[in-house]
């Protein structure tokens, strides 16, 4: 049952409507999470200097409900930045190259390669690791590098960014905006990851062959080379020890895959492993390639990966303390400052909005797909999806069930359209490996992104 809204619950919803329009015209939201933070301390608290220090303290409490998901994403950069100074990538990926008989084989090699890469890599450092080795090898196959720049989209900012399900970063910031476990995130993203990558990367298979048929999409005149790859590694490994880590690496997060399931480790044990198994293969590379400076090598590579890190989630922070103040985050900021009878700011409106406004299964998915994909406007794909996550427990609330399966429909589309396969300026760095524009790119993922979020979004409503 219901109780009755009071100001602040009108407040949080006026700014998340406020944040929906400031994305749709493509600004930036951060000044306005701070003022709805500062908005909602002033009316619980009635105290300007809590209200004040609330919005200080409410980005402490996003950052350390973020650090694990920071760091693991920063250690793992560092060792990709290892992989590639050793040519030990080289040694893994270009293996796969002889494979590549045809244009057909090359389409889904490339792709299932970068998709799994991106799983543990994720999909910007998978792009330097594999880009430029398979790019080569794929067009002297038969697929035009804009069929290669599709695939490496597709598999890796697509299927591998929205699903992530080994370092669980998407699925994280959803679940917290949600209020419910990584695992139910997880669970309800299966079917739904399989359905939207199947889709999605047929019909953009299916466009792709009909085109290269018909002539309209060509394999081009210019010879793609190694030298680019080359010219990044400076490794004193032997071809032996490249290859005895290049057959070690996937066998230890493969071991790791199995010890998640083995001993039941979900969430951050699961993400704790990964990254303590990167941070050692880190130190063993750098150790063994350069004697000499080999410990400041270290600190140096966790440097670049905790800035790479720290500048994908720093516009994160902001929104991410805004929408925790929408269930318990309100209380660990500002104290006790809602009535017993309140389940938390989000689920009131639910619950309000289950008594006001009859909602059925298909209309909150086809809401949540809209605002997964307005979240994803500005290009960043995860800047959004707490806010997703948000509406997907308001809906679910209102609906009686299906939390957990919206809150993955509302992961999927912000982070397939903003995440780096429909936002120009987010596809740039899979566009420059392969040497084509961005935008051609762009429209050449649109017809199969929106097949998919279509379809998609039809099956999700079965699983509500």
């Amino acid at each position: 049952m219901g109780i009755e809204l009071m100001g602040i619950h009108y407040v949080y919803l006026i700014f998340i409507l406020l944040i929906l329009g400031v994305m749709i015209f493509k600004k930036d939201t951060t000044l306005v999470c701070i003022a709805g933070i500062f908005v909602l301390g002033l009316m619980v608290t009635k105290s300007l200097s809590a209200s004040v220090s609330g919005v200080f303290n409410s980005f402490i409490y996003a950052i350390k409900e973020l650090l694990g998901t920071i760091l693991i994403i920063s250690i793992i950069v560092g060792m990709s930045k290892a992989l590639t100074e050793t040519g030990v990538s080289d040694s893994m990926i270009r293996p796969f190259t002889k494979l590549m008989k045809n244009k057909v084989l090359a389409y889904w090699i490339v792709g299932i390669l970068m998709m799994i890469i991106s799983w543990f890599f994720w999909p910007s450092p998978a792009v330097a690791l594999i880009g430029v080795v398979l790019l080569p090898a794929a067009v002297r196959a038969g697929l035009p590098a804009l069929g290669v720049a599709v695939v490496m989209n597709l598999f890796g900012h697509g299927i591998a960014l929205s699903s992530d399900f080994v370092i669980q970063g998407a699925p994280k910031l959803t679940a917290d905006g949600a209020g419910i476990p990584v695992d139910s995130v997880i669970s309800a993203s299966v079917p739904l990851v399989i359905i939207m990558g199947a889709v999605t990367t047929i019909a953009a298979f299916y466009f792709l062959m009909k085109d290269i048929k018909k002539g309209e999409l060509k394999v081009e005149e210019k010879i793609y080379s190694f030298e680019a790859f080359d010219t990044l590694a400076t490794s004193t490994l032997s071809p032996i020890l490249k290859n005895i880590f290049a057959f070690t690496i996937p066998i230890l997060f493969a071991l790791d895959v199995a010890a998640m399931y083995a001993k039941n480790l979900r969430g951050g044990d699961a993400t704790a492993l990964v990254g303590g198994t990167s941070a050692f293969i880190l130190i063993a590379l750098t150790l063994l390639n350069d004697r000499e400076n080999g410990l400041s090598k270290i600190t140096s590579h966790l440097i670049e990966g905790l800035q790479f890190g720290f500048k994908v989630f720093g516009p994160v922070i902001p929104i991410a303390a805004f929408f925790y103040l929408g269930d318990s985050g309100i209380t660990a900021v500002f104290g006790e400052v809602l009535p017993k009878a309140s389940h938390g700011i989000v689920n009131d409106l639910g619950i309000a909005l289950a008594n006001t406004v009859p909602l059925n299964a298909t209309l909150g998915a086809g809401t949540l797909t809209v605002v997964g994909a307005i979240t994803g406007l500005d290009g960043s794909g995860f800047s959004g999806i707490s806010l997703a996550g948000s509406v997907a427990k308001l809906f679910g609330t209102a609906i009686g069930s299906g939390t957990a399966t919206l809150t993955a429909l509302g992961q999927i589309a912000a982070i397939w359209v903003g995440g780096g396969t429909l936002i120009p300026w987010a596809v740039i760095p899979v566009a420059a490996i392969c040497d084509i524009d961005p935008f051609e790119l762009v429209r050449r993922n649109l017809k199969p992104v929106v097949i998919g979020l279509v379809v998609t979004t039809i099956a999700a409503i079965f699983f509500i």
